[in-house]
């Protein structure tokens, strides 16, 4: 097995040896030079012992051990992963929308890119709806602080209240169909979120930066407690906290 050099520098910079180490986690000296010597990996629980006496990153000395965290968290929900929105494909958005049969929802501040891109995808939203498909939209309120102080942010002025407003007039007349909700949300936007039953689009939102320059994180739920459901937990919380429009 290879020496683990991060370790052993790590020891080197707190001015431990193994022995020391050793018996700040509670364990056989024989042991801890193990772990470097032979790049042995302990016990998680130990792992962070040594790590905080180490005062290190324990993802940077056993990279192991969190990569097998976050497969039993359902990082395997994670299908593609890319730099921009700008860089994904349309078609992407437009396969999940088509082969979902039981849930649609739309958790953005106005996203009229979907729009501009799919001229026909109000239509597929009635067309779902009418098939038995609950579809649920979030907007941004244009007239909240928090669309306002976006815009700031982004440098782009009153524009994206615009936009929320044009959003507004997209998604509105959808509501005359009985699984059709169209609400209005002024919370704080981490991520705009779309899903597709159990495919979801993830856009994360970067500070100063329009969603369209920010990465895009394609999703499939394979399982409980992974990313999906993650994220839908998220989308629940900002939907008890929307509003119908006008009320």
């Amino acid at each position: 097995m290879a020496v683990n050099e991060r370790l052993r520098a790590a020891l080197l910079n707190a001015g431990m040896t193994g022995k020391q180490l050793a018996e700040a986690v509670g364990v056989d000296p024989k042991t801890a030079e193990r772990w470097v010597s032979t790049g042995r990996t302990p016990h998680p629980g130990i792992a962070h012992r040594a790590a905080a006496a180490l005062r290190e990153d324990l993802a940077y000395l056993w990279p192991e051990i969190e990569q097998g965290r976050r497969r039993k968290r359902g990082t395997s929900d994670l299908v593609a992963a890319y730099p921009t929105r700008a860089t994904a494909p349309i078609d992407m958005w437009r396969t999940m929308f088509e082969q979902a049969e039981r849930q649609i929802g739309i958790l953005v501040y106005a996203a009229i890119f979907l729009h501009e891109s799919w001229p026909d995808f109000s239509d597929l939203l009635t067309a779902k709806a009418e098939a038995g498909c609950q579809v649920r939209v979030m907007l941004g309120d244009a007239d909240s602080p928090v669309i306002r102080a976006r815009g700031q942010e982004e440098r782009y002025g009153h524009g994206i209240e615009a936009r929320c407003r044009v959003a507004l007039m997209h998604y509105q007349p959808l509501t005359k169909s009985p699984n059709i909700e169209v609400r209005l949300h002024a919370t704080t936007l981490y991520n705009s979120i779309y899903m597709g039953d159990d495919q979801m689009i993830v856009n994360a939102h970067v500070f100063g930066m329009n969603a369209y320059g920010a990465p895009i994180y394609h999703l499939r739920r394979t399982g409980g407690s992974g990313l999906y459901d993650t994220y839908a937990e998220s989308f629940e919380a900002v939907w008890e906290q929307s509003r119908p429009p006008g009320e």
